[in-house]
């Protein structure tokens, strides 16, 4: 129980995000939870170790795909979504295939457009392969974050826009795009002849019963040209096992993968693929009550932040963007609250220059942790304000 959470044995772990924490720090950066691995998951792996873990019995054919019907399967059943077994692809990490695709598909030079702020490693793959970013910025809305689509539409054209990464829900806001939004994606995407590599990773840690809309879902002409990309690794706190699907929807990514060598960019390891099969077919019991459990504490969030630090709660995801402009700090917020608070946040400038003056709170802990954590950001804020 959470109330009986053992700090200690946190802090004993040796996943980078306690690791890497330092004594008597909080850490609430690195998008990891502080949960137990759900039964099936461990079961699977258990008896596994406990009896082979020699070649796996599948192998880079499509034919034996070892998730290609789980997870289309998982998407009918979530999301009333059709989508091509025979079309679906195991890798080992979501950022690898945003590369991969990124690397067959554009040039040096071919601009990229990404909602910004956004995740910290797309943006340094575009800075390192040359892709240069068009940013989308996300704007506060009367109902939280949005975007301005006629601005989105002027960049595209007159940037040159070859492709487009959509995160949704988007991080680190949490914002989860409606289909009013992805359909004026979409008609820009189709305009434009875009590639949209989808990175729907938290697609299952939703709130307040929203209901994700994979982008591919729009239609077939948005699904001939998108690549949706998932795993278990959020939902499931499974990303050290490094194990991601991709639904390959367009004919001229598959023919550029399929003309490399089978194995060139690697293959998911068998324990990564035991986890994540374990957990979309048996883990949802488990599932449901982590998103009670993480809703509850976004909440938490709410009720105990400094007034002065804006705050929308997200619609998905267990991360709280936080605007700390009021403040008015001489330093990064994260690094106020690191030094004044022993909190770790992930700093918002690594997130793009949209994301200067905020910083992001990754929420999935005991609640215990969360209390102490939001404790002490209150009082380092208040010996702020009383200076």
């Amino acid at each position: 129980m959470d109330d009986l959470v053992d700090i200690g044995a946190l802090r004993r772990r040796a996943g980078i995000k306690w690791a890497q924490a330092g004594h008597d720090v909080l850490p609430a950066w690195i998008a990891d939870m502080d949960f137990p691995v759900a039964d099936p998951v461990r079961e699977a792996l258990s008896r596994a170790i406990a009896g082979d873990l020699g070649y796996p019995d599948w192998d880079d054919r499509l034919d034996r795909n070892p998730l290609a019907q789980v997870f289309t399967d998982r998407v009918h059943d979530r999301y009333d979504l059709a989508l091509d077994p025979e079309q679906v692809y195991v890798f080992t990490e979501l950022v690898q295939v945003v590369q991969l695709v990124l690397h067959l598909m554009t040039r040096p030079g071919d601009a990229v457009a990404v909602h910004t702020p956004t995740y910290p490693p797309f943006l340094e793959t575009l800075r390192v392969m040359d892709r240069p970013l068009v940013p989308i910025p996300m704007i506060e809305g009367p109902r939280g974050w949005t975007f301005d689509i006629d601005r989105f539409a002027a960049d595209v054209s007159s940037f040159g826009c070859r492709a487009l990464v959509l995160v949704n829900p988007q991080n680190p806001t949490g914002h989860m795009f409606d289909r009013d939004e992805l359909s004026a994606i979409a008609e820009v995407a189709q305009r434009h002849d875009l590639i949209v590599i989808s990175d729907e990773i938290h697609s299952e840690l939703t709130h307040d019963g929203n209901r994700h809309l994979p982008f591919a879902a729009l239609g077939p002409e948005i699904a001939r040209r998108t690549v949706t990309l998932n795993s278990a690794s959020k939902a499931f706190n499974l990303a050290g096992l490094r194990c991601c699907v991709a639904h390959i929807g367009d004919s001229r990514v598959r023919a550029a993968l399929a003309a490399h060598p089978p194995q060139l960019y690697g293959q998911a390891s068998a324990l990564g693929v035991l986890a994540t099969r374990a957990a979309w077919q048996d883990g949802d019991a488990w599932l449901a009550d982590t998103q009670r459990r993480l809703t509850e504490n976004r909440d938490l969030v709410a009720a105990m932040l400094p007034p002065e630090i804006r705050f929308h709660p997200p619609q998905a995801t267990y991360l709280a963007w936080l605007d700390c402009r009021a403040l008015e700090l001489d330093r990064d917020p994260a690094a106020f609250f690191l030094e004044e608070a022993g909190v770790k946040l992930l700093p918002g400038p690594d997130f793009g220059t949209a994301g200067s003056g905020f910083a992001r709170l990754n929420f999935a802990t005991y609640r215990p942790v969360l209390e102490d954590m939001l404790g002490r950001m209150r009082d380092a804020v208040e010996k702020h304000r009383n200076r």
